[in-house]
């Protein structure tokens, strides 16, 4: 079926989290102190290193 195209345009604006969270949120305060880096060999074993597809970085769920 032929349609023309509606001539709106939607805009995108970008966002940046650091501009939204205040420096001294707690959430700041506890990932500048708390080295989380364990957790990336805590949850080693559950990952496959040749299957399926590549994995998100585990601190993203964490955190």
């Amino acid at each position: 079926m032929f349609h023309t195209r509606n001539s709106s345009q939607n805009t995108a604006e970008f966002v940046l989290l650091n501009q939204l969270v205040e420096e001294d949120q707690l959430l700041r305060k506890i990932d500048k102190y708390i080295d989380f880096s364990f957790i990336i060999e805590k949850v080693k074993p559950y990952y496959s290193k040749n299957k399926g597809r590549p994995s998100l970085d585990p601190l993203i769920y964490l955190k």
